[in-house]
């Protein structure tokens, strides 16, 4: 499965709603592991971004749905990064 990185930065409605925030992430989790997405962590950080999540995604167009939904939802707006393991890398290498 494809792996991603997403940094999320609260919007204004997610800061006015913050101890909101690891109920909503339980119940987006619970929604995506639904859907075949498996959560490999969520973070609370400090600096840039408020959280960052690394997460398996069943397919590109699977992401992109979850996105959306997280998206729809209007408490945080998200940067993606489609991460590579190291085999993946290899197989990338071997094509070049």
């Amino acid at each position: 499965m494809p792996t991603y990185v997403v940094l999320y930065n609260f919007t204004d409605q997610g800061a006015k709603n913050v101890k909101g925030t690891v109920e909503r992430v339980r119940d987006t989790r619970a929604e995506n592991e639904r859907r075949g997405f498996k959560t490999l962590g969520v973070y609370w950080t400090q600096g840039q971004y408020d959280l960052v999540a690394i997460v398996e995604a069943p397919d590109e167009q699977a992401m992109l749905a979850g996105l959306f939904n997280v998206a729809g939802a209007g408490n945080v707006r998200s940067t993606t990064l489609r991460a590579f393991t190291e085999n993946e890398i290899e197989g990338v290498l071997k094509k070049t």
